[in-house]
Parts: structure tokens; sequence; C-alpha cells
């Protein structure tokens, strides 16, 4: 590729091939399922709640279908998800030659968007992919796909009918609005199903927001603030490590980590479970192989990646302490005493990089229908020195990520809402969040939909199939021959 071709004129020659392909997949199927109305009202086929790429990615997959989705999403235009939000990681963790959100298109991978512009000397330079530039990849993904997303539009409450439709209240600049929809896919990403995990020791400790001196990682933070000042983290894990990278680089005094292991985990036993059979045949797994595996990746836990690692480790203010299990935090005027194992820490700022946990209590929108959610832990009993609290909470998904009742028929429809987000990760395995195998997962989702949508129209099909009448031929391309001149009488 000649630097004549780069920049936006390479970017404008891509979008030609990837228009180019679509056409010749005939990737956008023709519209096929019969138009409905409630009251007046159109219903939508399939509303997805979420335009991070995930719920780019099932919207992609399916068009392919033949389904039209509306994409709802909470924040503004061009925003969406953490990576230009809460996100503070320098570059992705994923390595740069997968396809992610692709669906097996070369033309609409990140590499041709990187190439297109840069050239094939810059990708061969490339490490890993800035996280920033991974958003504006996903901002122009959204363009080409002339995915239907509603920006600020806040999911106020998801109501699943007994009539074959769920309701979804949402709040827009414009005013309040209720949608109709055949089918809702939840796309609500890592904290899709709950929100941060505050330990029982912050009881009590009033947070930023109120005017107290902590945070959780995924909170929305002026880092600058942090400027001079001593601070602590909680974790060493990913978020552990951009959290605290961040602070120094911000200008922190110093940056204490604080983690109740012996030591840092050195191994990503995740990435080493990632093969295609896994991808493809976890659903299908026995309920005790699934636990397991999913148990034994929680438990050995996912280091940092090395850069983030070394991003903190650089700063000579940066501390790393091991064996420090936090057993009371307590503040004391501007400051914080965060007692452990090995002693008391006093810090100006505290940030709690303790992850994520299932929760609907954080989902208040989902209230209509969590309490009749069946979970992992309803499911299934696991064996001595397997009890994991994430999985215990994992909700029990159908084949096509479909929620399932704990007490059949309590809750009519609530199998017209899809859970495809991370924790549908027991159930489906990683296909629903993270970038290696969103794809598959999409393609999952929307085949199955895809399905579950004829099924219930296999009438207005049949219908269709008996009405339909273009001829194939027109009668006038033959001529009916003499048979008595070409035959013999019969005896």
């Amino acid at each position: 590729m000649s630097d004549s071709s780069l920049g936006a004129a390479g970017l404008a020659a891509l979008e030609e091939r990837l228009a180019h392909d679509l056409l010749t997949l005939n990737w956008r199927a023709r519209a096929w399922l019969p138009e409905r109305r409630q009251d007046g009202q159109a219903v939508i086929d399939v509303l997805i709640i979420g335009a991070g790429q995930a719920g780019l990615a099932a919207s992609m997959a399916l068009a392919q279908q033949g389904i039209a989705a509306v994409l709802l999403d909470r924040a503004p235009a061009d925003h969406e998800g953490p990576w230009a939000t809460t996100a503070r990681m320098e570059t992705l963790r994923s390595p740069k030659e997968l396809t992610g959100p692709a669906l097996g298109l070369p033309s609409l991978t990140f590499r041709a968007w990187f190439e297109a512009q840069w050239g094939r000397a810059a990708w061969d330079a490339l490490d890993k992919i800035p996280r920033l530039q991974w958003m504006d990849y996903l901002r122009w993904y959204r363009r080409v796909t002339a995915a239907d997303v509603r920006s600020e539009h806040t999911v106020t409450a998801v109501r699943p009918r007994g009539d074959g439709l769920v309701e979804v209240d949402a709040q827009a600049p414009s005013g309040r609005a209720t949608w109709l929809a055949r089918r809702v896919v939840l796309a609500t990403g890592r904290d899709g199903l709950g929100g941060p995990q505050i330990p029982p020791f912050m009881q009590g400790v009033a947070h930023a927001r109120a005017g107290g001196l902590w945070a959780h990682s995924s909170d929305v933070l002026d880092y600058a603030t942090l400027a001079g000042k001593r601070v602590g983290v909680i974790g060493m894990g990913s978020s552990a490590m951009d959290s605290a990278g961040t602070a120094l680089e911000s200008g922190a005094a110093s940056v204490d980590l604080i983690a109740r292991r012996a030591a840092l985990p050195t191994v990503n036993k995740s990435k080493g479970s990632g093969v295609p059979g896994l991808t493809q045949g976890h659903y299908d797994l026995p309920d005790a192989w699934k636990w397991r595996i999913r148990h034994y990746i929680n438990a050995q836990q996912v280091p940092p990646p090395h850069g983030s690692t070394l991003r903190v480790s650089r700063h000579a203010q940066a501390y790393f302490h091991f064996g420090c299990a936090v057993q009371a935090v307590a503040q004391a005027g501007q400051q914080l005493q965060v007692t452990t194992a090995r002693g008391r820490f006093t810090f100006d700022f505290l940030i709690l990089a303790t992850g994520f946990v299932i929760d609907w209590a954080h989902k208040p929108e989902f209230a209509p229908f969590a309490p009749h959610v069946r979970t992992w832990g309803e499911r299934y009993q696991p064996l001595a020195g397997e009890q994991d609290r994430e999985l215990h909470d994992s909700p029990d998904l159908g084949p096509v990520f479909e929620f399932q009742e704990k007490t059949p028929g309590a809750c009519p429809g609530l199998e017209r809402i899809h859970c495809f987000n991370y924790p549908a990760a027991l159930s489906h395995g990683t296909v629903s969040g993270d970038i290696p195998a969103i794809s598959d997962g999409a393609r999952r989702l929307a085949s199955g939909i895809a399905g579950l949508l004829y099924r219930e129209d296999v009438e207005h099909h049949f219908a269709a199939l008996q009405a339909y009448a273009e001829p194939e031929l027109l009668g006038d391309e033959w001529t009916p021959a003499d048979t008595a001149q070409r035959t013999q009488p019969l005896p």
C-alpha cells in the first residue's frame, strides 16, 4: 500500500470494498418477518440494550439473518462501552490479530481498518492495540454497518409479557417512551447483571460521590485530583494496575497496591482455554465440566498484563504488598486508615479494584423479572472445594442465551429476554463480551433468534408459501408432443 492511498483515502477505499463484500454475500438478507403492531404501536423484532462491541456484533449478525434490530444505549453517541470513559489501560490485552466483532468479514476487521489508514509497515510495528484506537474502530464499525443506535436512551424498566411481547421503558432527551419488542437482548457488558463488588469492610465509609475518599476502579473519576496524594489500591489485577498507573502518571505522591494473595499469578489460564473446540462446545458440556473449567479459571485468577504491570513498577513511588488481607477501613478526618493482616496503612484516597458482582439490586430496571430468573445455584451442586459465588449466581441460560424461569409459568415471556453479556459465560463460554470469540457468540445468538421467530410465525410463513405465485415458467417454453405419433397402442 503506497503512502498516497493512506489516511482518509485509504479508509474510503476500504469502505467501498466492504460495501461490495456485503453485496456479494447478500449480507442484509431481505426482510421476511411480518410487520406487527400492537394498539397502533410498531413492534420491534429485536431490541438490543447496549451498543458496545457485543451489541454492535449482535446487530450485524442479525442483519445477515434479515432481521433489523434497534439498539438503545445510555451513553452519548460514540462513547458506548467503557473504552473512552472508565477504562484506563494503555492498550488492549488481546493480541492485535484477533478479528473481534468482524463476523468473518476481512474488510470489517481492526487490521483492515488500521492498514487502510497507516499501512502494512505500521501494522507490523504495532505491538498491542491502543485502547482509544479500539474505540475509534468501534465508532467506524457502527457507522459502516449502519447500526440503528439510539443514543442517550437509558432503560428504566424491562417487562416481559405473556402475549409474545416485552415492554421496555426508556428515558431519552426527548422524554420517556415505551418500546415493544418480540425479543430483547441484554448486551450490557462486564457488569451486565450487577455492578461493582464493594467488600463489607467499606460499609459506612462514604464514597467519593458523597464527599468521601474512595471510589471503585470502574467509577468515573478525575485522576488529576490525586496529584500529591497517598493513594491505596486494593487488588492487583488488570483494573488495579490500570488505576495505579493512571494515578502515578497523574502525579500521586505514592501508590500502594494491596493484595491478600501471597504472590501475583503469572499465567493467564483463561488464555489457555481459548480453543475453537471449547468456544463451540462449551454449551453442550456436562454441568460438572462447565463448572469445573470456569471455577478453575476464577480460582487461578487472571494476572494483569505484562505492560500494565511495568507501567506501575517503573515508578519508584509504587509499592506492591502481598499477604495483606484487608480487615477494616475507617475514615479519620481527611484520611483513611486501612487495617490489614500485616499492618495499618494511611491513605488520602483509596481505589477498590475488586471487580464486579452479579447483583440484581444494581439493576433496578430488571426488577420486573429478576426474581424469576433461574440461576446455576438452583441447577447444580458443586463438589466440595469448588464453591464459587460468581458461578452460583450466574443465570442458567437456554441455547439462545435466553433466561429460564425458576418456577415454570411464574413469569410468562421471560424466555424472550436474551442475556448476551459476561454472566452468560458459565452457560455458553466466553462468547458474549470478550474480543476473541464475540463473533461466534453473535452468530449463535442471531441464528437462534431467527429460528425462534420463524417457529412463532410458522402459520404466517406457511400461508405465504401457499400464496406464493411467482412463476418459474410461463407455459410457452415447450410444445406438447403428439403422443399417439410417438407410441404404440397398449394391448
